[in-house]
């Protein structure tokens, strides 16, 4: 299956997305992520006021299959969180790069974004063969 991974995207190992906006940072998973978990029933982020630590567990997303932590792409303070994928999960599935994102955040650290993976470099890594 292939994926369209937004070019300004920047993206973690762990499958988390980071997109900066102005001077805060989206924070979302991956459309390959959403689609290995499958059905998500059930999504759990940290209240607005975290302390986010880049690496660190922010909270877990349930499917029919698996429950899967999500780890942050950058350190912050989350100043928002998307309370509809929170009511309907299901927003999640059906637009990860949109909205179902999941955490707004002030990061602490700005620098940490060039750390992460360019767009290309995560398609290139989740190819399937």
């Amino acid at each position: 299956m292939a994926f369209n991974f937004p070019n300004h995207f920047r993206f973690a190992d762990s499958h988390e997305y980071a997109s900066v906006e102005d001077d805060l940072v989206r924070i979302g998973i991956s459309a390959f992520a959403v689609d290995q978990l499958g059905d998500i029933v059930f999504v759990d982020l940290p209240e607005v006021g975290t302390t986010l630590v880049r690496g660190n567990s922010f909270g877990s997303v349930e499917s029919v299959k698996a429950v899967e932590e999500m780890y942050s792409p950058i350190s912050g303070e989350v100043v928002q969180r998307n309370e509809s994928v929170l009511d309907s999960p299901e927003e999640l599935q059906n637009d990860p790069h949109g909205g179902g994102w999941l955490l707004l955040v002030k990061p602490s650290e700005t620098d940490q974004l060039q750390e992460l993976m360019d767009a290309e470099a995560y398609a290139s890594k989740v190819a399937v063969s």
